[in-house]
């Protein structure tokens, strides 16, 4: 079995927790480093934990990475930086360059799927593809309300714009109950299953440090980013679109028809019958497609 390893890293000199995990047995090992390293992104509220059920498995033949990126999860959550879309891609950017140093394939959910997108446009030929899982993010031709991470979270916490600091407090507060918790996950998960005290704990546990509700007060003000069309056009790598159709957050099945009108050829899809994170709800059915399509970049390769 791939042991999992933390291996710590610094970005604008503040701490980020990091995961690494690569096969042990030698033949295996062997071969990984032949192929692309995985990084894995996780999504709005949530950590490298989310990806539990998917690290172990994905490693036994790959190396892979796995951040939280900062103002989540284990990272750091300093006040003064802008948190957004430029400063996550910066940081998945910096993190391959400087602890990888090979191609990868970066995977990412909701927010980290806009996240990755913006990083593995940027990486060039340093990106050997891009997956992403119900991808948050705009494009330049919606005029309405954007289908970002701060429409999810605005449809998750509905007065979160409210500038008062006493209501923002008090909407934290509720926020970081595990019953507030447990009901946004029912939310968005088709089979609840997964929907579990370790789930529940992972989210929580960061809304304990010192820095979070600093954060909580500016991720409503995060800029829109750059569009997603804007991304793809500068996508040279291949794509992996997997979606779980069912997922009321962001309207799976309309988005689903943005993408297809946007991304670029070398584009595949799979589509789920789960909500929001596919990844966590079935990760057997999301590691098989991916393993899969990993074996056509080789090929391609």
């Amino acid at each position: 079995m791939p042991q999992t390893v933390c291996e710590p890293w610094e970005h604008l000199g503040a701490f980020v927790h990091c995961l690494h995990c690569a096969p042990t047995d030698p033949a295996a090992a062997a071969l990984a480093k032949e192929r692309p390293a995985l990084l894995l992104v996780h999504g709005f509220g949530a950590s490298t934990d989310h990806w539990r059920h998917n690290i172990p498995v994905l490693a036994r033949t790959h190396e892979v990475h796995a951040l939280d990126l900062l103002g989540f999860g284990r990272s750091a959550k300093p006040a003064g930086l802008t948190y957004g879309g430029a400063l996550w891609r910066d940081q998945l950017v910096a993190y391959v360059k400087e602890r990888i140093g090979r191609p990868i394939v970066i995977a990412g959910n909701s927010l980290g799927g806009f996240a990755a997108l913006a990083a593995g446009a940027a990486l060039g030929n340093d990106c050997a593809g891009v997956v992403l899982l119900n991808a948050a993010g705009p494009f330049s031709d919606e005029q309405r309300e954007p289908k970002g991470w701060g429409a999810i979270a605005r449809q998750t916490i509905g007065m979160a714009l409210l500038k008062s600091p006493v209501l923002q407090r008090l909407l934290f507060e509720n926020m970081r109950r595990p019953a507030t918790v447990r009901r946004t996950l029912n939310q968005v998960y088709v089979d609840r299953t997964n929907v579990d005290e370790e789930l529940v704990e992972a989210i929580l546990l960061p809304s304990r440090d010192p820095g979070a509700f600093g954060v909580f007060r500016t991720v409503f003000d995060i800029p829109r980013g750059q569009p997603l069309d804007e991304l793809f056009a500068d996508l040279t790598a291949p794509l992996l679109l997997l979606w779980g159709i069912r997922d009321p957050w962001i309207n799976a099945a309309g988005r689903r028809a943005s993408f297809q009108r946007h991304a670029p050829e070398a584009t595949t899809e799979v589509v789920l019958e789960a909500g929001h994170c596919p990844h966590d709800e079935v990760p057997e059915q999301v590691n098989a497609a991916l393993l899969e399509w990993l074996k056509t970049l080789e090929q391609w390769a």
